[in-house]
């Protein structure tokens, strides 16, 4: 069977209370959230506490509390664990803000190496909340921001999670970039 056919059966299965489905379910998708979480650990600091595998076993935690979500396919599962994994590096980020106390606000810019910046806390704050913001009036815009932003998803794989078409997926990307640049300018 496909992993793409068989991620979407053992969601439904672990959604209708099938345990072993979980089981199984996570080792086929435990490889991929790695490396989507290694992506926000580019240019982290070695001794950060907050480790890739830290990352995958938070967000999956969270996973299991809401197995009840209605997965549709593997596409939406990993679009809900890309917003789940940005939830686990903003709690994070708030975390080690409240601990600094001290501090203001730093202008950040919007692009595909903002994950990657070696002090992240605040940027990955200030970025949650515009997109939160977003999220309020263009549900689709932020969640197009989740899956290619925080969930390293490819275009393709964003329109079928989100059942648009890619052309839609690009158009909504380059209106999110814009907005969320606004959001984000001091």
């Amino acid at each position: 069977m496909d992993a793409r056919h068989e991620i979407t059966g053992l969601l439904a299965a672990w959604r209708e209370g099938d345990a072993q489905a979980m089981q199984r379910l996570v080792a086929l998708v435990y490889a991929e959230l790695k490396g989507i979480a290694h992506n926000y650990r580019v240019g982290e600091r070695d001794d950060h506490t907050l480790n890739t595998t830290a990352i995958v076993h938070e967000a999956f935690l969270r996973l299991v509390d809401s197995s009840q979500a209605g997965w549709r396919d593997r596409g939406h599962f990993f679009a809900v664990a890309s917003g789940v994994m940005r939830h686990v590096l903003v709690d994070r980020a708030r975390a080690r803000l409240a601990q600094k106390r001290d501090g203001g606000l730093r202008r950040v810019t919007l692009d595909d190496e903002l994950i990657a910046a070696p002090d992240q806390a605040e940027t990955v704050l200030q970025l949650s909340e515009a997109i939160e913001r977003l999220a309020a009036v263009e549900p689709r815009l932020a969640r197009v921001v989740d899956c290619r932003f925080f969930g390293g998803m490819s275009d393709e794989e964003i329109a079928g999670a989100l059942e648009v078409t890619v052309r839609t997926v690009q158009r909504d990307w380059t209106k999110a970039r814009m907005l969320l640049r606004r959001a984000l300018a001091p």
